[in-house]
């Protein structure tokens, strides 16, 4: 069995995005302009997908992406806390090189391993991912064979250098997660492939902004 696909699509634009600022509190920031115009495009850009679910996580603008499809499609937004991004802690609202960096360094040394390490104030990697991997186990114990996740930069690509089969942690801290970026996992918990890591936005060139695009999309 080949199992499902799991679309990971990291919000739109915020304010916080612009500013390059560590915003992971709750319910945090909407979408800008931009951001909700990005939002705007995603139903058009995964027409051909035979999307049969969307969530999004507790924080507001995953779920303003998120609603254009969930319209488009005639589906609720199955929101999730587990979904949430990792949060910053002491970092919170810092855009300077040095939190930036620290945050990168520590989510991205769970995906290799180091899942003690815990952000200043923050969680470490064993309550960051057994909270996203609860939630991925509810979606795939629902039987479908497409879904929408659309949740946060850093989470989404720490996670899946985690637990994927063919993307290590180095290779998704060199790839960016645009706003409305996604990546395309197949397979089920204990065995996920990486099909496609798409890091600029689901609209088009015309749509993305990777210069303002805030620490969670960035390369580290």
């Amino acid at each position: 069995m080949i199992g499902m696909r799991l679309l990971l699509i990291r919000h739109g634009q915020t304010p916080s995005n612009v500013l390059g600022a560590l915003d992971t509190a709750v319910p945090g920031p909407g979408l800008t302009r931009l951001g909700r115009q990005q939002a705007d495009a995603i139903p058009a850009a995964l027409a051909e997908e035979d999307v049969q679910a969307v969530y999004a996580s507790v924080q507001i603008r995953a779920q303003m992406t998120a609603l254009p499809l969930a319209l488009t499609l005639g589906q609720p937004t199955l929101v999730r806390e587990g979904l949430r991004e990792i949060s910053a802690g002491d970092l919170e609202m810092r855009n300077d090189s040095l939190a930036v960096r620290q945050y990168h360094e520590i989510s991205f040394g769970w995906a290799e391993g180091r899942l003690e390490q815990r952000m200043p104030g923050g969680e470490d990697g064993h309550e960051v991912f057994a909270r996203f991997d609860d939630v991925v186990a509810e979606i795939s114990s629902a039987g479908l064979e497409t879904v929408a996740c659309f949740a946060h930069g850093q989470i989404i690509r720490s996670w899946v250098g985690a637990r994927t089969t063919n993307i290590t942690s180095r290779f998704a801290m060199a790839h960016p997660l645009h706003n409305t970026a996604v990546i395309t996992l197949e397979g089920s918990p204990g065995g996920w492939t990486a099909l496609a890591w798409t890091g600029v936005a689901l609209g088009g060139p015309a749509l993305d902004d990777g210069r303002r695009t805030g620490p969670g999309g960035s390369v580290a």
